[in-house]
């Protein structure tokens, strides 16, 4: 059998525009994002899109969707007028037509949507062709929604919203973690190398006005300023790992070092200047307290709410 043009090109659409149905990480139908008493059902997928479900979206602005082709959605029908056209750019022409695929996160079916990017943009269109004038009068009510929700989204954004109605900050902060840890934190134990130095142990003891070190056995307390000059300071979640994969064993002590868990080629290095780091503030400082002033100021504690900005801007 012969395949007519027509046909091809409709195999064509769908191959150049096939994507993969993803899962949802964060967010459920029963709570969805609301703005001024507007519902639009959201959701953070396993690639981090953001994305508003297709029918959320239409009931939101108070109008009808196309029927269904190829797997998806058409154009909505507002959206091919001659009046709104003007107003849409080739990248939101092309979002409406192909909505995002998702598995609804009660399983079975199919769902589809936009990103909370395309559906803020979306909004701007027709609040730019109401502006206009070139709306009909039937979509005026369409128009004020879009005011709404635009007033909605000015103050954080949409991206923003969409993490706190679907509690995606929360799976950001994990992920972040996940890779902080993959990259300072080794799953085997390497060889003990000498990584802190004496001078190290020397300003605590002089700052603290003990005799030694020299010839004196360290005070318990020395593993505690350890932690906190230290691994609580270089990164999130690492002294709580290093606690996870070297605990303290019956006998009262650790079977090994904790920075013989560092990676080679990102976490040693680090540990070496950050002890180099701290060991400066120390020899700088003339007394305890200054030197803690000093420590908190240029090193403070690292906590999750460091995180997201750690993930977005890829750093560690």
């Amino acid at each position: 059998m012969t395949t007519t043009p027509p046909e091809l090109d409709r195999i064509a659409d769908k191959v150049l525009n096939y994507r993969p149905t993803l899962k949802v990480i964060a967010g459920s139908e029963d709570k969805p994002l609301m703005i001024n008493g507007i519902e639009l059902p959201c959701y953070v997928l396993e690639d981090g899109t953001r994305v508003l479900s297709q029918r959320g979206v239409f009931a939101g602005l108070g109008t009808s969707r196309g029927g269904r082709e190829n797997g998806g959605a058409k154009l909505p029908r507002f959206a091919s007028t001659k009046a709104l056209k003007p107003f849409i750019d080739g990248d939101l022409l092309m979002a409406l037509k192909s909505p995002i695929r998702f598995q609804h996160p009660k399983g079975g079916r199919t769902a589809y949507g936009y990103s909370a990017e395309h559906f803020s943009a979306l909004c701007r269109a027709i609040r730019a062709a109401h502006r206009a004038g070139a709306l009909q009068p039937r979509q005026e009510p369409m128009a004020e929604r879009c005011e709404i929700l635009l007033d909605g989204f000015s103050t954080v954004g949409i991206v923003a919203l969409v993490d706190e109605t679907t509690g995606y900050e929360r799976v950001k902060e994990e992920r972040a973690l996940a890779k902080i840890l993959e990259a300072f934190i080794v799953k085997e134990l390497q060889p003990w190398t000498k990584t802190f130095p004496y001078s190290f142990y020397e300003e605590i003891y002089r700052l603290k006005g003990w005799d030694g070190p020299h010839g004196v056995k360290r005070p318990p307390i020395i593993g505690r300023y350890t932690n906190d000059f230290v691994y609580e300071r270089i990164a999130p979640g690492v002294l709580d790992e290093l606690r996870s994969k070297n605990p303290i064993l019956p006998s009262g002590g650790r079977q090994t070092k904790h920075h013989q868990w560092f990676t080679p080629d990102l976490g040693h290095p680090k540990l070496k200047e950050h002890l180099a780091a701290v060991t400066a503030l120390m020899k700088a400082a003339p007394n305890w307290p200054s030197f803690m002033r000093s420590l908190n100021r240029v090193f403070p504690k690292v906590n999750t709410q460091m995180l997201m900005h750690m993930e977005d801007e890829d750093r560690l």
